[in-house]
């Protein structure tokens, strides 16, 4: 499946259906929490890494037409600008 043009909200909304239904269950280990996960909305696949610039360009060379939706696994968020990330697990 290709999806050329896709909204900023409609990539994050397959991102996070992607990441709660199908991966999410795989990756909120103990040794993942906290990294960032990189996900390709068209093919489900998808990076970890501590860096998000490396973990999106490990899934380009691999998919280089790839729509990269990030989490930070366990996280709210990737980042925090002026507040403070929030645990979604224990």
């Amino acid at each position: 499946m290709h999806y050329p043009n896709l909204s900023r909200e409609e990539i994050a909304q397959r991102g996070e259906e992607l990441y709660q239904q199908h991966i999410r269950t795989q990756v909120e280990t103990a040794k993942n929490i906290g990294k960032i996960l990189a996900i390709n909305i068209t093919t489900g696949d998808y990076e970890i890494d501590d860096d998000l610039i490396v973990a999106c360009h490990r899934l380009q060379v691999k998919q280089p037409k790839a729509i990269i939706w990030t989490e930070r696994i366990g996280y709210d968020a990737v980042y925090a600008v002026g507040g403070t990330l929030v645990r979604t697990t224990q």
